[in-house]
Order: structure tokens, then sequence, then C-alpha cells
């Protein structure tokens, strides 16, 4: 069984905070599950182009407001909390907070804990 606290994250190597986005690495690669599990906050008046080309991921926010806008078809969704979007296609998109958003981010394959988006938006192929 595997047991963990956000306060034992939070200042730690799996605590990366960018201008745009702050993730707490909860459940990693090295956990053996299968998928990681991130707590992140997407910061208030903020945007980022993202493309996990790698990865699948599903988001689900539990606070705060923001959208996703698709860049290959122009589609955007309001996100508030209750909302739970999953990126099964790789879609490419923007990802904007109109508040600070605390989002749950589950990802296959599982991360490793150190990622950023490179210059494409994406995380490197795990290994």
């Amino acid at each position: 069984m595997i047991v963990k606290h956000l306060e034992e994250v939070i200042g730690s190597n799996f605590d990366i905070d960018t201008e745009n986005w702050n993730s707490r690495r909860l459940l990693l690669k090295k956990d053996n599950v299968g998928f990681s599990l991130h707590d992140t906050i997407i910061k208030a008046g903020t945007e980022t182009m993202i493309w996990y080309k790698h990865h699948i991921e599903a988001v689900y926010c539990i606070e705060g407001e923001g959208e996703i806008e698709l860049i290959d078809t122009n589609e955007i969704y309001s996100i508030r909390p209750g909302f739970l979007y999953v990126l099964d296609g790789h879609e490419k998109h923007w990802l904007r907070g109109k508040s600070d958003m605390r989002m749950l981010c589950v990802f296959n394959p599982a991360c490793t804990g150190d990622e950023v988006h490179n210059e494409e938006g994406a995380y490197i192929a795990s290994k």
C-alpha cells in the first residue's frame, strides 16, 4: 500500500513550480502503479499551449475557473469545479486560467516527476 500526503510533496523535488502552473506530483513511475497522479494549480491569468503527444491525460477540476481550447478545431470548453476532460486523442490545446484552478491530473504512461513542457508543449516520452 502507498500512503502519501500533499504536505510531503510541497517544497520537495516533486513540486514543480513554473510561471503558469504548479504541479505537485503525488504518484510517479517509480511507484509502479501504471499511471501518475498530480495535484496541479493552473495560475490565474495564464495561457499555456500543451500537446501531450506521448501521454494520455485525464483532468478533473476541483477549484477555480478557466477554459480549454482545442487548437485543431477551435472548440472551447469552460472549466469549473466538477468538469472532467480526457486528452485521449493527444489533442494540442490552450489551457487558460481565469482564476487559480486546482486540477487533479492522471497521466498514462506515468511521469517520472521532473517533467516540464518542451517547446512543443509536450513532455518527453517516458522510458
